[in-house]
């Protein structure tokens, strides 16, 4: 029987009947069996051969398992202490750090659901969130609180909030924990209790919000990185991508915990510099990022090398092999390359370096199954291109969207990627079938930066797609139509970028901008985005 008396998020998952086909590996527990995702990897990592190895490090501090077992448990408790109950949600908004990092494990031990989300978000994106999960407490890092105050002065400061990042703060999470036990039993949740709620941004700009369960995250973690990544307790672990995409999630926090591996979290913001200074400093082992990020390392870690590194894992856009022979060239290495998604929490296509082959991202990982499907749902043979489908042990599971029904055909997550599987199983990824801009690993939705682009009284008309980019996959253009009185220009162009970065995350400021005099459109008034696209030379 569940543990979760919050139903919130369980009477909002998609009927079963629109759930994907999941496939489970022989031995694995049951949606209702009991199973607490932080008790299978921290808890149990008390009586394995790294309980008193380290778990989190950084420029300051370094935690073992057992030291982090014990903050984990002492957060778990003060978080409880605020009156919420199992399935409740909590948003967790902060930077790459082991104050996110315990207290992400804490939310998730107690039975509540995180709702992790990135801290370049401003607060008109924060509200969406806050809208959508319905969070009933706030754990905020202190170098982010002034958008998380704005979004909650939208809730009439309703919403508790609990700082953390600051040891001697009276009311933050760390001294609200510090006279807390050390010793908290783990929430009695079965596998189909919910762990997290991940939030991604679709092609209409309305939030997405993924649901993964504790045994969703639990079969993630012995599946990628089982079988292709091999990682071991002696591997130390440093990347870019932020805890609040499953990506980092997975690579920078959960995966390292399945085999007793460490994690070094830089401090500061990270450019190509400063993350192979980490990367030394840390004597990494594997280091996650996009390949955007390890084309401009390339030069910098030629000149400083990491002799330590050994594993060099590629996701969140298409990996183009000129990166891939860069960093080659550069280390000595070959890249491991993935394909996941939100939908899914992680990697469900890839190759260990030993197996990859030029052109191709890889091959399914065991666990799970993938076909190319034609348009009409028909299975297609090995050299035709396609729409990627896929099934294994996690799948899509939207909160209260009517998109379920686009992603998941017949049991299968259909991902929007248009891909090419050779005769020996490999994928080649063409490209979105959707009008999803992906930028240096980053998803964008183009109709919400047409929205902050009409909210300034120069735009009377505008449309957003992605123009190819040969450094960052794609870049965000925007087609304007002026109102009258303005004039196209450099500083008119600056004007909104610059307003586009002040309403959302600066990331999702458009690079590029055209001025017309009007845009394609249909009879019945639509934007025609393809026409757009055209616009741009091949």
């Amino acid at each position: 029987m569940t543990a979760q008396t919050d139903r919130f998020v369980h009477d909002r998952l998609p009927s079963r009947s629109d759930w994907p086909v999941f496939i489970y590996a022989p031995g694995s527990p049951s949606g209702e069996q009991p199973l607490n995702l932080i008790h299978e990897l921290l808890d149990k990592s008390l009586q394995a051969p790294w309980a008193d190895k380290v778990l989190f490090r950084d420029p300051n501090q370094t935690i073992t398992y057992r030291e982090a077992n014990a903050l984990v448990n002492q957060r778990a408790l003060a978080i409880l202490h605020m009156g919420l109950e199992p399935g409740n949600r909590v948003l967790l908004r902060g930077s790459n750090s082991i104050g996110f990092a315990l207290a992400w494990l804490a939310i998730v031990k107690a039975g509540l659901v995180a709702v992790a989300t990135m801290p370049l978000l401003r607060a008109k994106e924060l509200n969406e969130i806050i809208l959508k999960a319905q969070p009933q407490l706030v754990l905020c890092d202190m170098a982010l609180l002034i958008e998380m105050n704005i979004a909650r002065d939208a809730h009439g400061k309703s919403l508790p909030l609990i700082p953390f990042g600051d040891a001697v703060a009276p009311h933050g999470l760390e001294s609200l924990s510090a006279d807390q036990p050390t010793k908290f039993e783990a929430c009695a949740t079965i596998g189909d209790d919910i762990a997290l709620l991940a939030f991604t941004s679709g092609t209409t700009g309305l939030p997405k919000v993924a649901c993964h369960s504790h045994l969703d995250v639990w079969s993630a973690c012995k599946a990628w990185p089982s079988h292709v990544l091999n990682s071991t307790h002696n591997d130390v672990v440093v990347g870019s991508p932020p805890l609040a995409f499953t990506f980092g999630l997975g690579g920078l926090l959960l995966f390292p915990m399945t085999v007793g591996a460490s994690v070094y979290f830089a401090q500061g913001p990270l450019n190509p510099e400063t993350m192979v200074k980490a990367m030394q400093d840390a004597a990494c082992t594997i280091c996650y990022t996009a390949p955007t990020f390890y084309r401009h390392m390339a030069a910098v870690i030629a000149a400083q090398p990491v002799p330590s590194l050994r594993i060099s894992v590629s996701a969140g856009e298409a990996l183009p092999d000129a990166t891939r022979q860069l960093w080659k060239s550069a280390t000595g290495l070959e890249m491991v390359d993935g394909i996941g998604a939100t939908e899914l929490f992680h990697i469900f296509i890839s190759s260990a370096a030993e197996n990859v082959r030029a052109g191709t991202i890889g091959q399914v990982v065991p666990g799970y199954l993938a076909c190319v499907m034609s348009e009409t749902g028909e299975e297609l043979p090995s050299g035709q291109i396609g729409i990627l489908a896929v099934r294994g042990p996690t799948g899509c599971k939207y909160l209260s969207d009517q998109r379920q029904q686009s992603y998941v055909h017949n049991g299968w997550n259909i991902t929007g990627d248009m891909v090419m599987q050779d005769i020996d199983g490999y994928i080649h990824y063409q490209s979105r079938s959707d009008d999803m801009i992906i930028s240096a690993g980053y998803n964008i939705g183009g109709p919400e930066v047409e929205d902050a682009l009409l909210s300034h009284p120069a735009v009377a008309e505008c449309g957003v797609v992605g123009k190819p980019d040969a450094e960052r996959g794609m870049v965000v253009q925007a087609f304007c139509v002026l109102s009258k009185g303005y004039e196209p220009g450099p500083e008119l162009i600056k004007l909104l970028q610059d307003h586009v970065k002040s309403t959302l995350a600066p990331y999702k400021y458009p690079r590029d901008m055209v001025f017309l005099n009007q845009l394609p459109r249909t009879p019945t008034g639509k934007l025609q985005r393809f026409k757009l696209r055209d616009l741009n030379p091949t």
